[in-house]
């Protein structure tokens, strides 16, 4: 939604000094954004300032305005990720200042963005709000000092002043409609870092008939002469002229009024400290033919560029070669000896980037040589080999308003080792540090880190969707994203995102053999990127377009064969640059990588999941006098498979009840947990003894050398005299709630884990049950939180049991998961098993107890 000011053909306007805007233009904003962007600079005394706003799918952070770093230094800055691990992202997200003082800190806590960005620089980020809404970040950049403390206290509370005034104003034009929404299609604003300026100029009117001058503050501080005590006279100028000047500067004016032509001429001054300077002298005639009296005047302007003519000159009569490069890089003076020294023409030069013009400087290490200085504000040297075989060394000393170079030949033997690019010391070339690495532009590298770091942690198909949506959709401003598998020669749809359903069910089950763009890409392995509708159509005549107006058809190819496609879709026209063309082609390969892992892995989880459910209780038995519910919640993301079981056997007119735990969430574990289980039902059902099931169980578990251990609690009840026997292997206790609510923890004696011991003591205890008492078996997954007591925990579930219960068992058993599940620390799987005793006058042998409901039996 863009909000604003809408004339009646339906345009966005507002009234600015300047005229009417046009639909999307807000100069109010961009006002304030520029105003901030220079104050955060100012009261940081940073190299660069940036303000990034909030996108309007709310999927990305824009660079809205920048000050002192060029945006297209930026490179793949211009779009972060809300959720990516950028320190705009981070503060944006969290609300509050991501400080970080020097490299170190940055890489310690972002090391991804040091490899990608591995220069020396400290850089502070604060959220753009106001009240609850937070509009986007602010972040300025600056060069470490030798104390490496970063900003004072003063300066971040500044720099959030900063940031809260901005977020104001938005505010303020938001609520008046005039806030236009920030998206990648709107360039920012820029603006250099404030600085003295290089040239004063001062404005006259001078009256030759009657020697008045009126002149601005400026040309009086020229002429060193207070403004307040300027008398209106150009005799009062003239006396500060160098008397040698004055005859000729008087026949050049006269000669200007009565010819019409423009007065250009240089004279010496002294200034009020007696100093003398050259200054330039520029008039013409009004032209006013209602006043013939102006025929007599000339207006015109004073030029003080103070030693800067001089330098010049200077520096043209050296012999190496000096220019000066502006912020972007381009170059704005070449003294003549770097002409002959590069072999190219000034005007081939100016207003280029020396990479784009000579071929030998195009290697990208020599781009990040200059890159390195801009960032971390400190002077860079280092090695170039102009063919044939000449070597310069190039020196680039860095400032606010740009870069000073130097280059001359290398006249010395050069290091064993010397390559291109490779760093020299300051006072000469001949002393090599280290070769530069050869990197792309800031940003690209990034990009792959980011996303083959969330890949990293995707599991599932649909979580390597999901990682790579959260991606490239911000990074590189995509409206949609659909991916597809390879399964039999077809594409399948696997996940998108921005597509309609019914727009991609025309394409499921696509041969691969089929002329269309994603499956030309995918058998030819390259992809291919389109960046019109007319270009589409052209080549795919009558293919269906939708809404999208450019297109990237990414090949997923892994092993030398190919497992799927990735569309990414823009709304508008979208153009693909050869270094955006390089990053998607090597992020489809990350995501190639990622996706047949997880495929296979989704086989694997298919197998493994389709073991357990084999080997857990379908349903349990339906028990005279007991009612018994229970459950299972995979703990890990992915497998969701693991070692934790329950089971109910009936034995004769007893009841057995089992809960057990094998260590680890793998295939081998949910076997291991088989193999337990099937053992344990075969020592129940032969009639054994509690202590003697869970020790013939442990005997057997060591004979099959096992590589896991174990833990179980098992229980067999008599339904008619509510008489419940327990024994526990290294297990949980288990829980016991009365019918009046109240609940404890039944701390019954128990042995070791199973496959620990070849002859340990199981020792058996005896409970009573009360009418509507409920046992609860569980394992550790149910209560167990990182970095917790495991006691502590145990009785937050006995106070949420005491809590939840009184109602039917299975809601119960859920509110219990519900306690569990929301703790974002579990990990384990979780088994539950709730038995609630319900005697009838048919199943119960005997009165039961009037005590205390339950304890040890005789």
């Amino acid at each position: 939604m863009i909000e604003g000011n809408v004339s009646a053909d339906g345009e966005a306007s507002s009234s600015y000094p300047f005229g009417t805007t046009r639909a999307g233009e807000a100069p109010e904003r961009d006002d304030a954004l520029l105003g901030a962007a220079v104050s955060a600079a100012e009261v940081t005394g940073a190299h660069a300032a940036s303000v990034f706003l909030l996108s309007g799918d709310h999927r990305s952070l824009v660079l809205a305005a920048a000050c002192g770093t060029p945006p297209s230094l930026l490179g793949g800055w211009r779009r972060i990720p809300v959720d990516g691990r950028i320190p705009v992202a981070e503060a944006y997200r969290s609300g509050r200042m991501v400080h970080l003082a020097d490299a170190e800190e940055t890489m310690r806590r972002f090391p991804q963005l040091s490899v990608a960005v591995p220069y020396p620089f400290g850089s502070a980020s604060v959220p753009v709000r106001a009240g609850r809404r937070t509009f986007g970040a602010m972040a300025v950049l600056w060069t470490p000092g030798a104390d490496r403390t970063g900003l004072s206290r003063a300066q971040r509370r500044q720099l959030r002043s900063a940031a809260d005034r901005l977020g104001t104003v938005l505010a303020g034009l938001s609520a008046r409609r005039l806030l236009v929404e920030w998206d990648e299609r709107t360039a920012p604003v820029v603006v250099p870092m404030p600085s003295a300026p290089l040239i004063r100029v001062g404005l006259f009117d001078w009256n030759l008939d009657t020697g008045a001058v009126t002149a601005d503050d400026e040309l009086c501080a020229i002429f060193g002469i207070a403004p307040r005590e300027f008398d209106g006279r150009m005799a009062t100028l003239a006396a500060r002229i160098e008397p040698a000047d004055l005859p000729g500067f008087r026949s050049a004016a006269r000669a200007a009024v009565e010819e019409g032509h423009v007065l250009a001429h240089c004279v010496s001054i002294r200034d009020g400290g007696g100093r003398l300077h050259t200054v330039e002298l520029w008039g013409r005639v009004p032209e006013d033919p209602h006043e013939p009296q102006t025929a007599s005047h000339l207006v015109g302007a004073v030029l003080d560029s103070g030693s800067g003519m001089a330098a010049m000159a200077a520096l043209e009569r050296l012999a190496d070669g000096f220019f000066a490069l502006s912020p972007d890089g381009r170059v704005t003076y070449a003294n003549h000896s770097l002409e002959s020294l590069l072999r190219v023409r000034q005007e081939e030069l100016l207003g280029q980037r020396p990479w784009d013009v000579l071929p030998w400087l195009a290697d990208p290490v020599y781009e990040d040589r200059y890159r390195a200085a801009v960032v971390s504000q400190q002077p860079v040297s280092f090695l170039v080999r102009r063919p044939p075989a000449e070597w310069l060394v190039f020196s680039l000393h860095p400032g606010g308003q740009g870069m000073t170079g130097w280059a001359a030949p290398v006249r010395q033997p050069l290091p064993d080792g010397a390559g291109p690019g490779t760093f020299v010391a300051e006072e000469g070339p001949a002393v090599s540090l280290s070769p530069a690495p050869t990197a792309p532009r800031l940003g690209a590298l990034y990009r792959v880190l980011q996303l083959g770091s969330a890949l990293t942690g995707a599991v599932t198909a649909h979580e390597v969707f999901d990682a790579v949506a959260d991606q490239l959709l911000p990074a590189f401003g995509g409206q949609k994203l659909a991916m597809a598998v390879v399964e039999e020669r077809r594409l399948h749809l696997l996940a998108q995102r921005g597509y309609s359903k019914r727009f991609l069910a025309a394409f499921e089950g696509t041969p691969l053999h089929a002329r269309l763009p994603v499956t030309d890409a995918l058998t030819a392995g390259v992809p291919l990127f389109v960046e019109t509708r007319e270009e589409l159509l052209k080549s795919y005549p009558g293919i269906l377009v939708g809404r999208s107006n450019s297109w990237a058809f990414l090949p997923l190819i892994a092993s030398d064969r190919p497992v799927g496609a990735c569309m990414l879709a823009f709304d508008d026209v979208h153009r693909f640059p050869d270094e955006e063309r390089g990053v998607l082609t090597a992020l489809g390969g990350l995501i190639a990588q990622a996706l047949e892992r997880a495929r296979l892995y989704d086989a694997e989880f298919a197998l493994a999941r389709g073991l357990q459910n084999a080997l857990l209780p379908h349903r349990l038995p339906m028990l005279p006098g007991l009612r018994v519910t229970g459950r299972y919640v995979p703990g890990t993301r992915g497998m969701d498979i693991g070692g934790d079981w329950y089971d109910v056997i009936p034995v004769g007119d007893e009841v057995a009840l089992i809960v057990g735990d094998v260590e680890g969430h793998s295939v081998a574990a949910a076997a291991a947990m088989g193999q337990l289980r099937s053992a344990m039902r075969a020592f129940v059902t032969a009639g054994h003894q509690p202590s003697d099931v869970v020790a013939s169980t442990n005997r057997l578990h060591l004979d099959l050398d096992p590589a896991l251990l174990a833990s179980c609690c098992y229980a067999l009840l008599d339904p008619r005299s509510g008489v419940v026997r327990i024994v526990r292997a290294g297990h949980c206790p288990p829980l016991l709630r009365l019918p009046d609510g109240h609940a404890e923890i039944l701390n019954v004696p128990g042995g070791p884990l199973l496959g620990v011991e070849a002859m340990p003591d199981y020792p058996e205890a005896r409970l009573r049950l009360v009418p509507g008492s409920v046992l609860v078996l569980y394992t550790d997954g149910l209560v167990e939180r990182r970095g917790s007591d495991i006691v502590a925990d145990i009785g937050r579930l006995r106070i949420s049991l005491a809590r939840r219960g009184g109602g039917r068992l299975e809601d119960l058993a859920d509110g219990l998961l519900q306690d569990a599940c929301r703790s974002p620390d579990r990990m384990d799987d979780i088994a539950l098993l709730l038995t609630e005793y319900a005697p009838t006058a048919e199943t119960a042998a005997e009165p039961p107890s009037t005590g205390a409901g339950f304890g040890p039996q005789p």
